[in-house]
């Protein structure tokens, strides 16, 4: 049976997502709050400038994958206006959940589902704009991921894959250090746990760089990729348009 990546660990390939759920599940009551935290706030402004670059219009029809606590679909959905559609999904229940919440308490309702990337519940050709922020590292396939983005996106469509990256070589030992060192200590502070917090900065180490996941969108049938490498590389936005 073929094995994947699970942080350092290697697992089998059809028990990774229950992996992932795990983690997820247990991270999503403080989400919002260690997100902020990890990324001394940084995070808004990558989504604030993904935002920028999705040049979302109104009556636009979007995709969030791996949406979360609702970031992103929340800022498409004040682009998109009343004539639009922003979808927002997750393959994990809890964090779709808490996603929810936080956008109905804004007075934002969209459409919600649990949604796994891999298998695209979407005709194809439905939309403008397809997002995932901080999600694409947790797929098991990213190539079979990918290639539905591109199917369910219109010819001329922009796909926005936001997502940490190979961090600068100047910065590599400073980041190694709060990855490994700081980080599970701060998970088990803030949210009683350190492991997950300890897989996610292992999630980002064998994690596709700049350069890999622009050749893996080139070979899922994006015509267009570029990436914008952000914050010295810790983090990239590569966008891609299907041809």
């Amino acid at each position: 049976m073929a094995s994947t990546h699970f942080g350092f660990q290697s697992v089998e390939e059809t028990d990774k997502a229950r992996h992932v759920r795990g983690v997820f599940d247990s991270v999503a009551p403080k989400y919002d709050l260690m997100n902020d935290l990890m990324s001394m706030g940084l995070h808004r402004a990558w989504k604030a400038y993904t935002v920028l670059v999705a040049n979302v219009r109104e009556g636009a029809q979007v995709l969030d994958i791996a949406g979360g606590t609702g970031d992103l679909a929340m800022a498409f959905a004040k682009k998109a206006g009343a004539t639009g559609r922003v979808v927002h999904t997750d393959i994990n229940e809890a964090m779709l959940r808490t996603g929810r919440d936080r956008l109905l308490d804004a007075g934002v309702v969209l459409p919600t589902m649990v949604c796994d990337a891999e298998k695209l519940p979407f005709e194809t050709g439905s939309f403008d704009v397809v997002s995932v922020a901080f999600g694409l590292r947790n797929m098991t396939h990213k190539d079979v991921a990918l290639a539905e983005m591109n199917r369910v996106l219109k010819p001329g469509g922009k796909l926005l894959v936001l997502e940490f990256s190979k961090v600068a070589k100047p910065l590599e030992k400073a980041y190694d250090w709060y990855s490994f060192k700081v980080l599970p200590r701060l998970g088990k502070l803030v949210a009683g746990d350190d492991s997950s917090y300890r897989y996610l900065a292992e999630s980002i180490r064998v994690h596709p760089g700049q350069q890999e996941l622009k050749a893996l969108m080139k070979t899922a049938g994006f015509g267009h990729v570029d990436f914008h490498n952000l914050t010295g590389g810790m983090v990239a936005l590569h966008v891609g348009i299907k041809c």
